[in-house]
């Protein structure tokens, strides 16, 4: 099977735990604008529902779901979102769509959030690729050199040359995490610096996660 294809079984899997009636968290990305597809095929009944980008509202918005403000509808039933990296733990990183902090606001007013991937991303452990911090723009240069004092080797998202905005204004250093140093201890000192505003580290949102491989779907659970 195809990237695409494990994508497309691992959003029909988390479409099955939808009912009509719910409100629900839709999230960013590839995979998760699969599900969201998938959701508007559907046709249920009374489902309410709010975004984690701009992106994904517009694409709902498109296909005929009813959106609405997070506040109108929170607490939410469900969220279903993708993720960059799924350690055994169900700890997350997020975030490299853009989207971590409009993401971890929406997940976290959630009464349950399912992660959807490929095997691809499960990782013994996080760091695998970058971690996303998303900064005020204000704050962008003392920062780069505090990360880089840090040893996190931090990279300016660049969008045709500018800083890449976020949907909230902000802009994002993409860090690497030390091998010899786990992710929540890296975190922390991050989030000690004034103008940081959140990490693309998710430790307990995650209720569950989806997985698809090859082989068919597997559940992790916390």
């Amino acid at each position: 099977m195809t990237p695409q294809e494990l994508k497309i079984e691992a959003a029909r899997a988390a479409l099955a735990h939808v009912r009509n009636g719910m409100s629900l968290g839709l999230g960013t990305g590839s995979t998760a604008a699969e599900f969201v597809k998938q959701l508007a095929g559907k046709h249920l009944d009374g489902i309410r529902a709010t975004s984690t980008s701009v992106a994904t509202e517009q694409l709902a918005r498109s296909l005929g779901i009813g959106m609405f403000p997070l506040h109108e509808i929170a607490p939410l039933d469900l969220v279903i979102d993708g993720a960059d990296e799924i350690d055994p733990k169900l700890r997350l990183i997020k975030g490299r769509g853009n989207a971590l902090l409009r993401e971890k606001i929406v997940e976290q007013a959630s009464k349950k959030f399912i992660v959807i991937a490929d095997e691809s991303k499960v990782v013994e452990r996080l760091g695998v690729g970058v971690l996303p911090v998303e900064v005020t723009p204000f704050a962008r240069r003392v920062l780069e050199v505090r990360f880089h004092e840090m040893g996190l080797s931090p990279v300016l998202r660049l969008l045709d040359g500018a800083p890449r905005m976020t949907d909230e204004g902000h802009v994002t250093f993409d860090v690497r995490v030390p091998r010899d140093i786990d992710i929540a201890d890296v975190v922390a000192r991050i989030r000690e610096n004034a103008g940081v505003v959140d990490t693309g580290f998710f430790p307990t949102e995650a209720s569950e996660a989806i997985i698809a491989s090859p082989k068919g779907i597997r559940t992790m659970k916390r």
